[in-house]
């Protein structure tokens, strides 16, 4: 996978091969429930694999962080369609696009569905692929974020992802046609989970926040092992000494390792402390969720740190597109754009830990 980044990047997804071979590592079924036939791991398993996979490719971290996701998310759905999409085994690659969120019509049969949507990440390699939907009787000013799913076939993919970073993640847009599904192949994001398994029960916008958010973790870890390699073997065109014999370097590098592992110390911390209240048969309390997403905002502006001190440490070697640095830092940013882990939600946390009211839709 590492010699293919440059081809990852140009092409702009990540080719099916490579989907095929995270579905042979059992990313995939990692966390799916153990009565489908998946490993009912724990999420902090698959986020170390997600995590270890963006330090080599971002973008193929990023489509991976969608398995734990979709095992997630799949939990809001009735118990009969959830059989439905495991029905050939465990190994589900899903995806999607949730906004902007189009009328759906119902109609005999359930929902027709009509409407184009953007950041259809992964969805080239996608069994199945969920669209953002209102349906009627949930209009209003702000009506609930409902996802409905579709067998891949069902949806057009209009190629048109040109980004500065995350460019292999193909978050293309979604376009779905007169398409009719029954009713219960939708569910409100975030809802209540009609599965008792422990995946499904673990706070959803608090799972995906930190699935993004290691994806960043990644992308700094690569960025600081190629600073470490390339200062190790530098010398300087003025004939000055290696770049790891000057001081501001092993200062910079020190400084970057320890910031990195604080940030991963306190994002796995937040997330084996939640499933272990969720295996145990407990809700994950609303502070100890506004501290998931505390945890995953902090790891994303991490990564970006630690991916901007690489760059800086080695000098104008990182500037060339050749050099996998200035890819890795412009990955970590891209992914600290996400809503999920915007400056609101600083603001929103601030809130709670000053005991007053949380904003809508947090933790």
């Amino acid at each position: 996978m590492r010699g293919r980044r440059g081809d990852i990047e140009r092409g702009r997804c990540v080719p099916r091969d490579i989907v095929d071979g995270l579905v042979s590592a059992g990313l995939y079924r990692a966390t799916v429930p153990q009565r489908f036939g998946g490993d009912g791991r724990p999420l902090s398993v698959s986020l170390r694999q997600i995590e270890r996979i963006s330090a080599v490719d971002p973008s193929v971290g990023w489509v991976a962080s969608f398995a734990p996701q979709g095992a997630n998310y799949f939990g809001a759905l009735s118990p009969d369609r959830l059989a439905e999409i495991y029905a050939d085994g465990p190994d589900v690659v899903g995806a999607g696009g949730l906004f902007p969120l189009q009328p759906a019509e119902r109609v005999p049969g359930g929902l027709r569905i009509n409407g184009r949507w953007k950041f259809g990440s992964g969805s080239l390699a996608a069994d199945w692929i969920s669209v953002g939907v209102i349906v009627p009787g949930d209009e209003g000013a702000t009506p609930p974020p409902r996802l409905i799913v579709l067998p891949a076939e069902k949806v057009d993919i209009v190629p048109n992802w040109e980004t500065v970073g995350l460019s292999g993640t193909g978050s293309h847009d979604l376009v779905v046609r007169d398409v009719v599904m029954a009713e219960d192949w939708s569910f409100v994001r975030g809802g209540a989970p009609q599965s008792d398994d422990v995946i499904c029960r673990f706070p959803a916008m608090a799972l995906a926040a930190c699935a993004f958010a290691v994806v960043g973790l990644g992308a700094a870890r690569g960025a600081l092992d190629a600073a470490i390699d390339v200062a190790a073997g530098k010398t300087s065109i003025t004939g000055g000494p290696r770049l790891a014999d000057k001081a501001y370097v092993q200062h910079a590098i020190a400084k970057a390792e320890a910031a990195l592992g604080a940030a991963r110390a306190f994002l796995y911390e937040q997330v084996d402390g939640a499933w272990a209240a969720v295996e145990a048969g407990r809700e994950v309390s609303p502070r100890d969720r506004m501290a998931l997403r505390l945890a995953a905002n902090h790891a994303s502006r991490a990564g970006v740190e630690v991916a901007q001190a690489a760059f800086a440490a080695v000098g104008t070697t990182a500037i060339f597109l050749d050099n996998p640095i200035q890819q890795f830092l412009r990955d970590a940013l891209v992914v600290n754009q996400h809503a999920f882990l915007g400056e609101a939600n600083y603001e929103a946390g601030g809130r709670m830990l000053l005991g007053l009211p949380p904003s809508p839709g947090f933790p």
